[in-house]
Formats: C-alpha cells, structure tokens, sequence
C-alpha cells in the first residue's frame, strides 16, 4: 500500500513543487481532490512564489493540517486552536530536524533572486535537498494526523 510520504515523493519526482507535493498527497483522504490540491498550492512553491521565504514543503504541510482540523463555522474557535497547535507542531518539528523553515536558509541561496536561483540550480540544489524536506514534512503531517485519529 503507497502510504501519503510516499504519494509526496512520487509526485515531487514527477516535477510538481514541494507544496503541491505534500498538500496533495494528502488532499483526497481529506476531502479535496488532488486536482485541486494541485492548484491551491501551486504558488507556494519556492518559499512562496521562489521568493525564499517559508519553505513550500512545510506550506503544503500545513495546508493538509488545514484540510484535517481545520474549522468551517466562524464561531468554532476550538477547531481554530487546534489548527493553531498543530501548525505550530508542524513548524517546530520540521525546525528540529532542519534548524529553520526559510527556503533561502534551508537552501542556503535567495532563490528570490536570479544569482541565488542559477546557484540552486548548478548546485542541483532542488534534486539533492528538496527532496528530503519533502520527505520530512510528509511525515510530519503523517504522524500529526495519526496521532489526531
């Protein structure tokens, strides 16, 4: 049985971004096509855009814990909190095994701009360490959920 970690290293491999990568490996046990999935974290890609910024694998992460716990009624502030804490989770365990959640750090170029970007590139940067922050925010995801059910 392909487990969710293993849908998110698939469809990385395939060329889809980190964010899509996590959010839609988990989206269709949560309720939201794949297809979807795929559009809605389209733009996180790259630390938001290639910006840098918060690193697409731990966005896709999060999106997911969305999916799972997230609240659809305004006055549901419990569900919010839960959100909350388990998004905090996802950031502070993705921080232990890594030391940040920025895409420039955890890459150790601005791929925000177009030196940083040809460095990643040459440096495979996207093939060689990408790879395992996807890994590892899937598996975050697949424990946080496992240990809400």
């Amino acid at each position: 049985m392909t487990t969710s970690v293993d849908q998110a290293m698939t469809l990385f491999q395939q060329g889809f971004s980190c964010s899509q990568a996590v959010c839609a490996a988990y989206a269709p046990s949560l309720g939201l096509s794949r297809e979807l999935a795929l559009k809605i974290a389209a733009g996180f890609g790259g630390g938001m855009g290639r910006q840098g910024e918060v690193c697409g694998a731990v966005t896709g992460a999060i999106m997911a814990i969305g999916l799972k716990t997230g609240s659809i009624e305004a006055t549901d502030t419990a569900a919010k909190e839960n959100a909350y804490a388990l998004t905090q989770q996802v950031i502070d365990q993705f921080k232990d095994r890594h030391g940040t959640i920025l895409c420039r750090e955890l890459l150790g170029c601005d791929i925000g701009q177009p030196e940083g970007l040809r460095q990643a590139r040459e440096a495979q940067l996207f093939t060689q360490r990408c790879p395992q922050f996807v890994q590892d925010a899937a598996e975050i995801v697949a424990t946080l959920i496992k240990e809400k059910e």
